[in-house]
């Protein structure tokens, strides 16, 4: 008899005809490629470039906010070199006058109008962040409706003078004091918190105000953090309403006090007797309102810079 020998199975023949022994992984797309020696220089001198662009103007302004008049003088004009350092610009800035009253004021108006406009934002997108609240489609297309359809400058104008308002801190805060946009993303922000966790404080017989006291607020803090510093800088910085609806020059924010000195070339009460005395360069006054104007956002800005990524884009993508 002849012995029959079983010949190993061919491991080849499960696989169809014309597939590959080895399996290509899919081509990353260029920018999830690791950079070359080359790219990583080109970026960091392209960055360097930028940080110069943005970082030489402010130099300026703060050398020259910080020069006596002499080297100004000798200077032409803006000092690039710092040569004999004085704060006589701001001192005499904080010793009371215009100026001061104008930074207590948009003080003020930032602190109040902040508070404000996070408290009703808030309340607002957590109410329409329920399904179930009523009537909550319709208040939100009313909204969306507000962010391409404005009645103007006119009819607003109308409005806060038959509201009284004119004259009034009220009117720097109350007409621009809700984002639509600063309430959408909140409430993204909002409908990705869990349901079931909303849900078990009901059963615990939490109401609505203590759910959003307790739970959703301390769960929002990246995005409570970015709104609230959009809020705060767009009051500091807000100088329109003011210049609207404002005719005392006393109650004048400090935005405008610096427009009055950059654009008209005024001295602010108080320091005019000063600069003609030579003690003060008019240039030194204009450069510290400036850097008193900019201050408060990059003192803030590097503090809620970590919640930016986490609060804008967790807000935009779930809403």
């Amino acid at each position: 008899m002849t012995a029959v020998i079983d010949k190993p199975a061919d491991k080849r023949a499960d696989k169809p005809v014309g597939t590959p022994r080895r399996w290509a992984a899919p081509p990353r797309p260029v920018w999830e490629e690791e950079p070359s020696k080359a790219g990583l220089v080109a970026k960091g001198i392209a960055l360097s470039f930028a940080c110069l662009a943005v970082l030489f103007p402010l130099w300026i302004v703060v050398v020259t906010s910080l020069s006596s008049r002499k080297t100004i003088d000798e200077a032409g004009g803006l000092v690039l070199v710092p040569k004999g350092i004085t704060f006589i610009a701001y001192q005499e800035l904080l010793s009371g006058g215009q100026v001061t009253r104008a930074a207590l004021v948009s003080i003020f108006v930032t602190l109040f109008g902040t508070l404000f406009s996070m408290t009703v934002s808030v309340l607002c997108a957590y109410g329409l962040s329920r399904s179930g609240t009523l009537g909550h489609r319709w208040i939100l297309m009313t909204l969306l409706a507000t962010m391409f359809f404005s009645a103007g400058l006119i009819p607003t104008y109308l409005l806060v003078q038959s509201l009284g308002l004119t004259d009034s801190y009220l009117a720097l805060i109350l007409p621009s004091a809700i984002s639509v946009f600063n309430i959408l993303v909140l409430r993204g922000f909002f409908m990705g918190i869990s349901q079931e966790l909303i849900d078990s404080a009901r059963i615990d017989g939490a109401g609505d105000l203590r759910i959003l006291l307790r739970i959703v607020m301390p769960l929002s803090r990246a995005v409570l953090a970015v709104i609230t510093l959009f809020y705060a800088v767009g009051y500091w910085s807000a100088w329109f309403n003011a210049s609207l609806y404002l005719n005392q020059q006393d109650m004048m924010p400090l935005q405008n006090v610096m427009i009055q000195l950059v654009q008209r070339q005024e001295a602010p009460v108080g320091l005019s007797q000063a600069i003609r005395t030579g003690q003060l360069s008019g240039l030194a006054i204009q450069m510290a309102v400036m850097v008193m104007a900019l201050l408060p956002v990059a003192v803030l800005s590097p503090f809620v810079q970590r919640h930016f990524k986490k609060g804008m884009l967790t807000g935009a993508v779930k809403g």
